[in-house]
């Protein structure tokens, strides 16, 4: 399991590497993501945080995880 909190610099940061596809205000079920799928993350944005193209609600992000945790230590960088 990967946590992170991300600015909104940084979460365009990432989903620019590894793109994201909005589920809308509910969590979705496994049933209701690509069938099989393997990793991925979720991003979870709320109303008072949303800005931009950022719209409220839950982001998944289909991605191998290892790319993904390097991209996240890069925003250290």
């Amino acid at each position: 399991m990967l946590r992170a909190v991300l600015s909104v610099n940084e979460c365009e940061r990432v989903v620019s590497k590894h793109p994201a596809t909005f589920f809308g205000e509910n969590f979705p079920s496994l049933a209701e993501g690509s069938g099989g799928a393997g990793d991925f993350a979720v991003l979870k944005f709320a109303a008072e945080e949303s800005v931009g193209n950022w719209r409220p609600g839950f982001y998944r992000l289909d991605s191998n995880l290892v790319e993904l945790n390097d991209a996240l230590r890069d925003l250290q960088r």
